[in-house]
C-alpha cells in the first residue's frame, strides 16, 4: 500500500452558523477554495487536503468539542513557512477565534513553529512549519498539545 496523505477532515459543528461563518473566513484566506456552502456542510479543497464542517443531529446542536473525549483530538495545517503561521494567528483573532499558544516553537522537529487555536466550538486547531521532511527529532517526546 502506498498512502499519498490525508484526503480530508470533516467536523461536526455544534453551532454551525457561527462556526462555519469562522471556517468561511480562515480556510479560503488559507488557499482552501469552497466547493460546497449548504445548510448542511461548509466544504474547501486545496493543498493536498480538504477541510468540511457539517450541521450535528438536533440531539446535539450546542454542544462543544473536548479533546479529551473521544473523538478528533486536534487537525494540523502544515504551512510553508513561519510567516504563514503568524498570519494565520493574526486572522484567528480578528474571527473570533481563541488561541491557545500564540506561534511558538516546539521540540516535536527542527524548526518546529506553530499557532494552537480553537473555533467558536472548542475543536482545536493547529498550523504550523517544519522545515524539511518534519519528522520527529530523534529523542523528542511526543506529546500532544
Amino acid at each position: 500500500m502506498d498512502i499519498s496523505g490525508m484526503a480530508h477532515v470533516i467536523v461536526t459543528a455544534g453551532d454551525f452558523e457561527k462556526t462555519s461563518a469562522f471556517y468561511r473566513k480562515l480556510l479560503p484566506a488559507m488557499g482552501l477554495s469552497i466547493v460546497s456552502d449548504t445548510e448542511e456542510i461548509f466544504y474547501c479543497v486545496g493543498a493536498r487536503t480538504a477541510f468540511g464542517v457539517r450541521k450535528p443531529h438536533d440531539e446535539f446542536r450546542g454542544e462543544r468539542a473536548n479533546q479529551w473525549r473521544v473523538g478528533l483530538h486536534h487537525y494540523c495545517f502544515r504551512a510553508k513557512d513561519r510567516a504563514t503561521v503568524d498570519e494565520v494567528h493574526e486572522l484567528v483573532r480578528s474571527i473570533g477565534g481563541t488561541i491557545v499558544h500564540a506561534p511558538e516553537e516546539g521540540p516535536w522537529a527542527p524548526g518546529y513553529y506553530s499557532v494552537l487555536f480553537e473555533d467558536p466550538d472548542g475543536m482545536r486547531g493547529e498550523v504550523n512549519y517544519v522545515p524539511g521532511k518534519g519528522v520527529l527529532a530523534e529523542g523528542a517526546e511526543f506529546r500532544t498539545h
